[in-house]
């Protein structure tokens, strides 16, 4: 795996390892090149993940060529390591950006359809929360999600998400906006 100046630290979980996505890796995914997306990513990239984050990869490579130090905040790869020690994306996390002016961040999060209802986006949504709560003190998190997930909308209230709106998203269509603190009061979450 290359490494490059600024390198994030990877989260991990109990079984996965939240490995930021590199500039390097972003363009080689971009351009549709799996091999170069893997050697930068650490671990094998599957063949369909560019078709669901071409608009995000695009967005995302535009922030960083503004502001690369809000990368620790954006998206990174779900890497899950079999007993054999082989390596594979299985999904993607992050948030929006940095902390927005009212201290809040946004998640977003997407598991590769053959990995879902395992508890990984759980996993992984409980270790970013935790991770910016204890290591840049936020405690207010927003979620956008359709109307009609049910399973991301039973997933974020599980963590305290409630509904404060609504919104259009130019890609996503209808969204329903849920905000949550984190942690939670003693004896929730």
């Amino acid at each position: 795996m290359a490494t490059e100046p600024g390198s994030v630290p990877a989260i991990r979980t109990p079984r996965l390892e939240l490995v930021s996505m590199s500039v390097p890796f972003m363009q080689a995914l971009l351009a549709g090149d799996r091999e170069i997306a893997s050697d930068e990513i650490g671990a094998e990239v599957p063949a369909d993940l560019r078709s669901g984050l071409e608009s995000f990869l695009r967005y995302r490579l535009a922030q960083l060529a503004v502001d690369s130090s809000i990368r620790e905040w954006l998206g990174r790869a779900m890497i899950l390591t079999d007993r054999g020690g082989s390596r594979r994306v299985i999904g993607t996390i992050g948030f929006h950006g940095p902390p927005d002016e009212q201290q809040r961040l946004e998640i977003g999060y997407s598991v590769h359809a053959p990995y879902r209802r395992q508890g990984y986006a759980n996993e992984a949504v409980r270790a970013m929360l935790d991770w910016a709560a204890s290591e840049h003190g936020v405690s207010r998190f927003v979620a956008s999600v359709s109307p009609t997930n049910e399973a991301s909308l039973n997933l974020v209230r599980g963590f305290g998400f409630t509904p404060t709106g609504e919104q259009m998203d130019e890609i996503d269509g209808l969204e329903l906006v849920l905000e949550t603190d984190w942690p939670p009061p003693e004896g929730g979450g």
